[in-house]
């Protein structure tokens, strides 16, 4: 039951890993506008993501436009695209193979497999997070260096948007649901399959000569003894006569 409840744990922090992962993907508050030197009081606000770039007026309202051409973007965005979607990816992977590994389905229950199929969504997991969190590292390592630049403009500045610190929190998750599914696994390998122990009779099978008691010893008469044939002599001292037998 413990390892049971343990799994569950493993995979509701994954998969809540993934759902943040997705949503930081989709969210085009990676970058947003600096309000530094001559942009301290500004009617517009931009912010730039993986997919759009919009802007936010006073009135609160948001115009957003999709990036239309992949190949004009600059690499590092399209690395950040990239990573992100593999992280999405492998994350949906993981949530399967934890799901059927777990002990909690009915997916091959009692079979052997479901331990390493736990721990293959628990790697799956750590992966996951761990390219979520080389992507929001990276973008803000981007934005620290592009800040602290003297030769931008401040409206050429920006900063850590919400996003980056979804993506943070998501990779969290999903490194934690991931270590938690790989313990569990590894935890019932070191059990063991129970062995089956061959019973030893309480006592020994009774013996061959208890059943079938030994026969009598044989003694062979008087006549047969010293293994000689009697003689006359000894037929008329027992008795007999030869006359009578002739």
């Amino acid at each position: 039951m413990a390892s049971m409840a343990v799994q569950l744990l493993g995979f509701f922090l994954g998969l809540l890993g993934f759902v943040g992962t997705l949503v930081a993907t989709v969210l085009p508050q990676w970058r947003s506008t600096a309000y530094v030197g001559s942009n301290i009081i500004t009617a517009t606000g931009y912010m730039k993501g993986l997919w759009m770039e919009c802007v936010w007026h006073s009135t609160g309202i948001y115009q957003c436009e999709v990036y239309r051409s992949l190949l004009s973007l600059p690499p590092d965005l399209q690395a950040a695209r990239a990573l992100m979607v593999l992280s999405c990816i492998t994350s949906v992977l993981a949530s399967l193979l934890s799901a059927m590994g777990m002990k909690c389905t009915r997916f091959a229950r009692g079979s052997s497999i479901k331990s390493p199929l736990v721990l293959s969504g628990g790697v799956c997991f750590l992966c996951a997070g761990l390219l979520c969190l080389v992507t929001v590292s990276w973008t803000t390592n981007d934005v620290i260096m592009d800040f602290y630049n003297p030769f931008l403009s401040d409206g050429m500045k920006y900063e850590i948007g919400l996003a980056v610190y979804l993506g943070y929190a998501s990779a969290c998750l999903s490194l934690s649901g991931g270590l938690v599914l790989c313990w569990s696994s590894c935890g019932n390998r070191s059990q063991g399959p129970p062995q089956m122990q061959r019973q030893q009779p309480s006592s020994p099978p009774p013996a061959f000569n208890n059943i079938y008691p030994p026969a009598p010893p044989y003694n062979p008469p008087e006549a047969l003894k010293d293994n000689r044939a009697p003689s006359l002599c000894s037929l008329s001292s027992n008795g007999y006569r030869l006359n009578n037998y002739v």
